[in-house]
């Protein structure tokens, strides 16, 4: 079966310079969705989400714009404002699970209210001709939720639904729910794509074969983890390259370069590949010791300092 992987989007860490150096170097994800835009109550797009989506920082590769919201006129808003560039489906994002989206209805907070649902997707259905694709959790407080927005979901001609097989009130603790999931499978007549916790080849083919109609596969943060993963699924193989640390360093040093250009200020720019490294961590046999080294590099020298020491002992 042929197979299509999509890298989730993850809020400060999946923008414009992350895909362009990911798509270069590691290839494997045939589709890529841009971190979500939220409007808070103006109709008024900020530049870093306009500088995210812009044709031509996305020359080589295929972006799906996402918006984050409860309001039907914002939805329409910003159909219309990535429609000007060219872009003709935008993904709705109901799977967010942090409290400050979730406390305002939005995210996966908004699952439990499927009236909601049907009255923003009625005006955008009628109002734009977008193809809406659909990226939730199984609901917020338990995981029946989203089997109560499927009747809804059924009215609309959704190109699909990623479903992230956790409830909102999880974050990113605890297992997927497998089981939930089925149920999805069992009663969604609609598209579904799996999302969560594909950090390895192995825990790929396991869902692979639990799961054996879905041929759609999102990762979020095993992407970030492990860039290799995408074309090692595709390739179906357990071995990396011969040359894994210096493509890794590479990629490495294109992002750091690109957000040192963007970001003003040493700390920014130390804060911003921490957060990387909470993640490339995990790619080393001892994630803690390497993580603990980025922490204490207390300057852009030292930093350097820590990441060589860290691929020459890999």
């Amino acid at each position: 079966m042929n197979i299509t992987l999509l890298s989730s989007p993850l809020q400060g860490f999946t923008d414009f310079r992350f895909r362009n150096a990911m798509h270069k170097y590691f290839g494997g994800i045939d589709t890529f969705y841009s971190p979500y835009i939220r409007l808070n109550g103006k109709l008024k797009i900020k530049g870093s989400y306009e500088r995210d989506i812009l044709p031509e920082n996305n020359t080589t590769l295929e972006v799906i714009p996402q918006i984050m919201t409860n309001d039907a006129d914002e939805f329409l808003f910003v159909v219309k404002y990535i429609q000007q560039f060219g872009y003709k489906e935008l993904n709705w994002n109901l799977g967010c699970p942090y409290p400050m989206v979730t406390k305002q209805g939005m995210g996966s907070g908004l699952i439990c209210q499927p009236e909601k649902i049907d009255h923003i997707l009625d005006r955008v259905h009628s109002e734009t001709d977008i193809t809406v694709s659909m990226k939730m959790r199984m609901g917020y407080e338990h995981s029946e939720e989203i089997l109560h927005t499927f009747p809804i979901l059924e009215k609309y001609p959704l190109k699909n639904i990623a479903i992230h097989a956790r409830i909102g009130k999880q974050l990113y603790k605890g297992g997927v729910d497998l089981d939930s999931f089925q149920k999805c499978v069992d009663h969604s007549k609609h598209k579904l794509y799996y999302n969560g916790d594909i950090t390895s080849v192995e825990k790929y083919r396991e869902l692979q074969e639990r799961f054996p109609t879905i041929d759609h596969w999102m990762i979020g943060r095993g992407l970030i983890a492990d860039p290799f993963l995408p074309s090692m699924i595709k390739a179906n193989t357990l071995e990396y390259p011969e040359n894994r640390w210096e493509i890794f360093r590479e990629f490495h040093d294109t992002i750091f370069q690109q957000y040192d250009a963007y970001l003003s200020g040493p700390t920014p720019i130390r804060m911003k590949m921490y957060g990387f490294w909470e993640y490339f961590s995990q790619s080393f046999s001892d994630p803690r010791k390497t993580l603990k080294k980025i922490k204490k590099a207390s300057n852009i020298i030292k930093y350097q300092k820590a990441v060589d020491e860290i691929l020459e002992n890999a």
